[in-house]
């Protein structure tokens, strides 16, 4: 048997010039003789002619239409030239928002913001009145009121009202009800292509909460402590749009859908991303999203961060990414500490 393996193999040896390294296969065995000839007759020898690729003229072709194409379109400046303009008194605009649906739930929402919740705002000013703007904030309670509380202080307190959008997870494509609600609210999946075209194209206003759901899950003892930023997208989403950021601080939301639990079985069960306990939550089941604790909102903008001055290769970058995020969530968490401190009461600020 170690004959014939030592013959087949070549003494289990393999030289720079066999086939399986792109050789000429005329490695000897152990004998001397060319590997393999034992088996063929010398007329029967492979060429070895490396196989002709037929496309290459194609894929090169193809390849100088896709520069030509890049140089036009260069030529033809800013993307956002090539948008139709807005249109303010439009229904429905691109993004499925809806201002019918924002007007219908309007009053609603102005319930929240001025009566129950009565929201106090400071450093509305920080906010752009035109061109795109990345809002970024804390993020908590099981059902958030923070975005839309956001909003309204947009839309009521701002000398220039603008539409605000929402990057976010899509998780809500699960329920049919609140996936149609929330979209015609303004809720953009948080895709590349889309946030550089909401902020940078089309000059919009967007809210991005960089905690995600682990911000939404957070128990009650776990209150006002940030968790990570993610690997710092919403960073790259500023740089690559040239847009600036405005950092934003909300307390009230915590207190206002506590969690004091999560049913990990009840999840599963039911389908939810998160089966938690809350002072409405399940005992009272549909009606709990509208039984917000009155816990009194304080929200604070911040001077915004000139996100140009970085230069676009920073994206590349994961570690200077890092520490751009950090600093944001260490800025944020230290404006919640200062407002938390100055708080006298839950309940009446």
């Amino acid at each position: 048997m170690s004959e014939v393996r030592r013959q087949g193999l070549g003494g289990g040896k393999l030289g720079a010039d066999s086939p399986l390294f792109g050789g000429s296969g005329a490695s000897t065995n152990g004998d001397g003789d060319p590997a393999g000839d034992r088996f063929r007759e010398p007329d029967e020898q492979p060429a070895w002619d490396p196989v002709p690729d037929d496309f290459a003229e194609s894929r090169e072709a193809a390849a100088a239409e896709a520069n030509r194409a890049a140089e036009e379109l260069l030529k033809l400046g800013d993307l956002r030239d090539l948008l139709p303009a807005a249109e303010p008194d439009r229904a429905l605009d691109d993004w499925g928002r809806s201002e019918t649906v924002v007007s219908l739930m309007e009053p609603l929402l102005n319930f929240y913001y001025r009566y129950w919740f009565r929201v106090e705002v400071e450093g509305l000013e920080n906010v752009p009145s035109e061109g795109g703007a990345l809002i970024v904030s804390n993020h908590s309670g099981a059902l958030p009121p923070d975005a839309p509380m956001i909003m309204q202080a947009i839309r009521n307190e701002h000398p220039a009202p603008r539409p605000l959008y929402m990057l976010g997870e899509h998780w809500f494509k699960g329920y049919p009800g609140v996936s149609m609600l929330v979209n015609k609210m303004g809720l953009v999946p948080a895709h590349r292509e889309n946030a550089q075209r909401l902020l940078h194209d089309e000059g919009r206003l967007a809210v991005v909460f960089p905690e995600g759901q682990k911000g939404t899950r957070k128990v009650y003892w776990q209150r006002y402590k940030l968790r990570r930023f993610g690997r710092g997208g919403f960073v790259r989403t500023a740089i690559r749009a040239r847009v600036p950021i405005v950092p934003v601080a909300v307390i009230g939301a915590e207190e206002s859908a506590p969690i004091f639990a999560h049913f990990k079985l009840l999840q599963k069960l039911s389908g939810l991303i998160y089966f938690p306990l809350t002072p409405s939550f399940p005992h009272f089941g549909l009606l709990a999203p509208l039984m917000y604790l009155p816990s009194k909102f304080r929200i604070r903008f911040m001077e915004p961060i000139d996100m140009a001055e970085f230069p676009v290769e920073t994206i590349d970058d994961p570690a200077e990414i890092q520490v751009i995020s950090e600093r944001i969530r260490a800025r944020i968490q230290h404006q919640l500490e200062e407002m938390l401190d100055a708080r006298e009461s839950v309940w009446t600020g």
